[in-house]
């Protein structure tokens, strides 16, 4: 069952104090970055940019840049055991570190969060290279997970300094992946409201939706916040006690503690896309074929056939603005925690609260097979 609710309109008053234009990068620590840049290239389609290392005379960890259209991932990796890069993926397993920020002013930006409660973490600091300047700071949210606010000032190079641009990349196929949608931040059991009040105190963001699922085995509470614009969308999830272990707190006890559970990546062809992303060895989560049985009367009118979404796997939902249509995959990394959503949005900004409950159903499925529901 799920059940939404809308915040009152009190709770939406417009702040915009930091200046978030959007999303810089994606930081995501890795056992091994050079195949995971690769595994991001080969299998979702991200042209290799970038590169940090020795021959950049950076001598503790080596990071690569790919990029595909806005949606742009760091991978990096540390060559010291004892690193603060080593320590969290022993702790946590490859995963997402720092949603960075696109800001004018960093400065600002930074000190106007630390005075509203947040954590600092690295201090406004100026970086320069021939090709200009940009400027990072950083603030801690909760867990070891980060928000970087990056200014640019009109920097020309292939990422930031320090970095180098890769020569000669190899052929990469793109898979029509556009920006980024979305996130979901997973907190523990009782958390939600405090990390909810935290974003709309410390980043201006507005608490824009709240639901609860359950499926009488497990559940969660799911809240939405996002900027003034709209140009970024965090949903951040706690566990609800059920009669066998949720999915949320699968992810927190594998990750040993809260993190970025998933990202939602937009695209404008999702038949398309899907069918690279499989001809390219990318499993998804299983949609039972019931789901389908009535989607027509449910839905109406859509531009896909319905038999070819369902053959993929694709849920789909709808508002009165339009329908949207997603997907997930299985973890992409051992450990079962992080994976990424797929989604495509003809005119509606809904996060498909139709089939959240038909995905809970999905991953349970999952966790079952893991022995860990």
């Amino acid at each position: 069952m799920v059940v939404g609710t809308k915040p009152g309109i009190d709770q939406q008053k417009e702040t915009d104090f930091l200046g978030i234009k959007g999303i810089d990068h994606i930081e995501y620590y890795a056992s091994n970055a050079f195949q995971t840049a690769h595994f991001f290239r080969t299998a979702f389609g991200f042209k290799p940019i970038a590169y940090a290392g020795f021959e950049t005379k950076v001598r503790d960890h080596v990071s690569y840049v790919v990029r595909q259209r806005n949606v742009r991932f760091v991978f990096s990796s540390s060559f010291d055991p004892n690193s603060l890069i080593s320590k969290h993926i022993a702790e946590h397993g490859d995963g997402v570190k720092d949603i960075a920020f696109k800001v004018d002013d960093a400065e600002k930006a930074f000190n106007e969060a630390v005075k509203r409660g947040a954590q600092p973490v690295l201090e406004p600091t100026v970086m320069e290279d021939e090709n200009g300047q940009t400027i990072k700071a950083t603030i801690g949210i909760c867990g070891d997970f980060v928000h970087s606010f990056i200014q640019r000032d009109n920097y020309e190079g292939s990422f930031l300094p320090g970095y180098e641009p890769i020569k000669n990349p190899p052929l990469t196929l793109s898979t029509g992946l556009l920006s980024v949608d979305h996130m979901v931040l997973c907190v523990p059991s009782g958390e939600i409201q405090k990390w909810v009040d935290h974003y709309c105190q410390v980043l201006g963001f507005i608490n824009s939706y709240n639901l609860d699922v359950n499926t009488h085995v497990s559940g969660m509470h799911y809240s939405i916040v996002q900027n003034k614009v709209g140009s970024i969308k965090l949903a951040i999830v706690e566990p609800i006690s059920g009669t066998q272990k949720s999915q949320i707190q699968e992810f927190l006890n594998y990750h040993h503690g809260p993190g970025i559970q998933h990202v939602a990546l937009l695209t404008n062809d999702m038949v398309q896309t899907i069918q690279s992303l499989r001809g390219n060895g990318i499993e998804f989560l299983r949609t039972p074929d019931t789901y389908y049985d009535v989607i027509e009367d449910r839905i109406g009118d859509v531009d896909e056939d319905f038999s070819t979404l369902r053959d993929l796997g694709i849920l789909i939902d709808r508002d009165p603005q339009g329908y949207l249509m997603q997907i997930f995959t299985k973890p992409i990394q051992s450990r079962p925690t992080l994976f990424l959503e797929i989604i495509q949005r003809n005119g509606t900004q809904l996060f498909g609260h139709g089939n959240i409950e038909a995905l809970f159903k999905a991953v349970e499925r999952e966790q079952g097979l893991r022995g860990n529901l």
